[in-house]
């Protein structure tokens, strides 16, 4: 499948601010079941972008302004050409040992209630118990809008019932964790089946390591194993090691964050512009 994929986020600040530096985790890389076929990150305002990759592997653009600065937009934008691994993440690009995802992080550290919710799978073989977990919590949790923040940690989703599918992620992975199974964030994008182009923010989604096989995708905001209509971009130990846009201002006072994500079949495209 070839996913097109056009991201604006757009700053607009109370005064201009006087400098500015943004990290952007927004470019995928190829590998055997994607292909970037091309890739474009943009700016309307004079800076420098520097290309390097962190630590668990992820292309990093950080930009930083170069003048006072009143809006600042950056847009992402290409095609990615993607195949069908029945969720199992090629190989081909690890970095670190899966006992690094191990860890807890304050979104993802575990309760009681964690540890009771998780208890419930632990008799079943590992690539059983992973698929159990996803789909308890997609029972467990409604996706819903606007009930949580960025700083809602999985334990207070669990026990709330509602989240996005950040919230979804950083449950899984706590759960995970809690059974000694090593479990990563990942961000990216979903082409949706309901043919919705327009899109709030991106996704997210969780991978696990099962012995055997790898790393495995998980989506417990939708019950599924991701296909070839995700696009995979960063991953981290949690959200804020995989966010798309992290950064800081000095000066500028209060800002207004937009964002305009399209996400299209880009044959299905190419096709209604020929027609």
């Amino acid at each position: 499948m070839l996913i097109s994929i056009d991201h604006l986020t757009t700053y607009d600040y109370h005064r201009a601010a006087r400098f500015i530096i943004q990290v952007l985790r927004m470019t995928p890389r190829s590998s055997e079941a994607q292909q970037v076929r091309h890739w474009r990150v943009e700016t309307d305002v004079d800076a420098r972008l520097r290309r390097t990759e962190d630590a668990f592997g992820n292309i990093v653009h950080t930009l930083y302004t170069e003048q006072p600065t009143r809006s600042l937009s950056v847009r992402v934008s290409g095609e990615v050409a993607t195949t069908d691994t029945h969720g199992v993440v090629p190989a081909d690009q690890e970095t670190l040992s899966p006992l690094v995802f191990l860890r807890d992080t304050e979104l993802t550290k575990r309760d009681q209630l964690i540890s009771v919710f998780a208890s419930e799978f632990l008799a079943h073989p590992p690539l059983d118990r992973m698929h159990r977990l996803m789909a308890a919590i997609h029972g467990s949790v409604a996706f819903e809008v606007g009930v949580t923040t960025p700083t809602h940690t999985a334990a207070e989703v669990l026990a709330l019932g509602r989240g996005v599918c950040q919230d979804h992620a950083h449950v899984f992975i706590a759960c995970a964790r809690q059974m000694g199974v090593p479990a990563r964030y990942v961000s990216g994008h979903l082409l949706r089946l309901d043919g919705q182009d327009q899109q709030e923010a991106a996704h997210a989604w969780a991978e696990a390591w099962v012995e055997g096989l790898g790393w495995v995708g998980f989506d417990a905001a939708n019950g599924i194993c991701p296909t070839d209509r995700y696009v995979r971009v960063a991953t981290g130990l949690d959200y804020l090691g995989a966010a798309p846009v992290r950064g800081a201002s000095y000066g500028g006072g209060g800002e207004q964050l937009a964002v305009r994500l399209n996400v299209r079949d880009a044959e299905v495209q190419q096709g209604q512009q020929q027609a």
